[in-house]
Parts: structure tokens; sequence; C-alpha cells
């Protein structure tokens, strides 16, 4: 591949997850609306997986070995069993542009397990300071202990228990990304067919677990509820992760995780516009906190490679 044509498709893939993912936000949160949040993760991804994983044996000819194949399972269980999963059920009772600003602070845990267990390398003084501004913006926006608005606890419409799923599966997330380029694994396609699949078994387990008094709720899925999963198949999952998994191993891991701080943008306007989500003055100051967190941790960790 020319330095040119690796350079326009990192554009190309950069632009759709930062677009196309933070509207997944906003679907997974329509979706839940009807079925709940595991089952309808497994709906998403039976879909897709199957659909990714013909197309992959199709065009790519190669049949994994055994060791690709464990390898795809395990980072498609980190990464959507555990992972995405998470957000589904958190965008089902709190504010979706909330958990995607939540989500924004995921290059924290990229710069800590790398650090932990790959590079071995210690961040920035930058890198650091990100990390802190970041998080002191998460916790303004959430305010747990109502330090910084006293009607806070009467205005609040959400629940905070979701916020330790979203860091489990935030790490599950980062931990899988950074394995990814690191184990052996099939093509592409077919990889990502795999790890779809892997993490729609992952999501039935749960569901079954957790929710299978509520699967009669299929039965009564309206035309919007059967659009956004439609939407999370196509954009989400056959585009959006295809160009993910593209960029995890192809790309610097440090510009990867810059849709991070683009996403919650989108999802955050999304939310206002089409399902009236409250946007307080609040959330606009942390929101511009956790971003401007991010764009340190993501710019020192840029310096740090040259």
């Amino acid at each position: 591949m020319t330095t040119s044509s690796k350079k326009t498709k990192l554009i190309i893939a950069l632009g759709l997850v930062y677009i196309i993912w933070g509207s997944t936000y906003l679907g997974m949160k329509i979706g839940t609306e009807t079925v709940p949040p595991f089952l309808l993760s497994a709906m998403r991804f039976i879909l897709s997986g199957t659909i990714m994983l013909g197309f992959g044996f199709w065009q790519e000819k190669e049949m994994p070995t055994r060791k690709q194949w464990l390898n795809a399972v395990l980072i498609g269980i980190l990464l959507i069993g555990i992972g995405n999963s998470s957000v589904a059920l958190a965008v089902k009772y709190m504010p979706s542009g909330l958990v995607a600003l939540f989500i924004a602070a995921l290059p924290a845990w990229f710069i800590a397990l790398d650090w932990a267990f790959f590079s071995k390398e210690r961040p920035k003084p930058m890198t650091l300071w990100g990390l802190v501004l970041g998080f002191v913006g998460l916790f303004y926006i959430f305010d747990p202990f109502h330090l910084f608005s006293a009607a806070s606890s009467t205005t609040r419409s959400y629940p905070l228990w979701p916020i330790p799923v979203l860091t489990v599966g935030s790490i599950a997330w980062a931990l899988g990304s950074l394995l990814s380029p690191r184990l052996d694994t099939p093509k592409q396609f077919t990889s990502s067919g795999i790890q779809m699949l892997a993490g729609m078994v992952s999501c039935i387990i749960l569901s079954y677990l957790l929710e299978r008094n509520d699967w009669h709720t299929v039965e009564t899925m309206t035309v919007r509820a059967w659009s956004a999963i439609a939407y999370l198949v196509i954009f989400g999952s056959l585009i959006g992760y295809t160009a993910y998994s593209w960029l995890v191993n192809n790309a610097p891991a440090h510009l990867t995780a810059t849709y991070a701080y683009v996403n919650p943008v989108v999802a955050i306007f999304l939310g206002w516009l089409i399902v009236d989500e409250v946007l307080t003055w609040q959330s606009v100051i942390g929101s511009v906190i956790v971003i401007g967190g991010v764009v340190l941790m993501t710019v020192g960790k840029s310096k740090k490679k040259h």
C-alpha cells in the first residue's frame, strides 16, 4: 500500500468512526426503549456478525487457524461482549450524551494499560495532566456528592450505578484494542465477523441470566426500534466497526483514540435534537473540561512517539 493510499484510508476511517459511532449512542438509546440492552446487542451482532463473517470468507478466502479463531473470540468478548454491551446497558438508564462523555475518557485506560502491561513507558507530564483533567470533568458532570449543584439531588433524572459498569466496559474495550494488533488474528473482515459473533454469544448469555423475563418485548417492537437496530447493524457494526478495526491494526494508538473526543459532541447534539435530552450548563462546562483532558492525553502520547 502506498503512503498516499494509506493516508486516504486513514482519513476515511477516522471520519467514519468520528461521525457514525457518535450517532450509535442515540441508536442504542432508541432501541432500548423497547428491547432490553443485552438482547438488543445480541440481535445487532448476530445479524452484522453473520454478514461480516460470510463476506470475509468470500472475499479473503482464508480459513483461520485454531489459534486465530481463539484470539479473535477473545478480542470479540472484550470489545463487544463486555465493552459495547456495557454502553447499551448504560444508555437505557442515562442520557446518551453523558454516556458518550464518560466513554470520552477511554484514552485514559489505553494509556494506563499500555504503561502497565505493554510498552512499560511512563506517560509524559502532559498526558498525566490530561488524565487528571478528564476525570475532574467527569466528576463535575455527574456530581455524585452534590458538591456543585444544590438542586442536583432533586433534578437528576438518571441513576449513577451504570458508571461502574461503564468503567469495566471501558477497561475491557481498551484491553481488547491493545491486544488486537499484538495477537495473531485472521484477516480483517473474517476477524471482525468472528469478534461480532463471539460478542453476540456473550450478550445472549448475559441476556438469559439477567433479562429473560423481558424477551417477550421483541413481539411488540415498533418500526422505530427496528429502524434503530437496522442502523446499528449497517452503520454502527458493518461500517463503523470495520473502520475501527482497520484503525486499530494500521494507525497509531494515540490517533485511533482521538475518536473519543469527537463522538461525545455528535452524541450530545443528536440526543438533544432527537430525543430531547436536557443539556445543562453544568454538562456543557464539564464536557469542555473532559474533552480538553482527552486532547492533552492524546497530544502528550503523540509527542512521546517522536
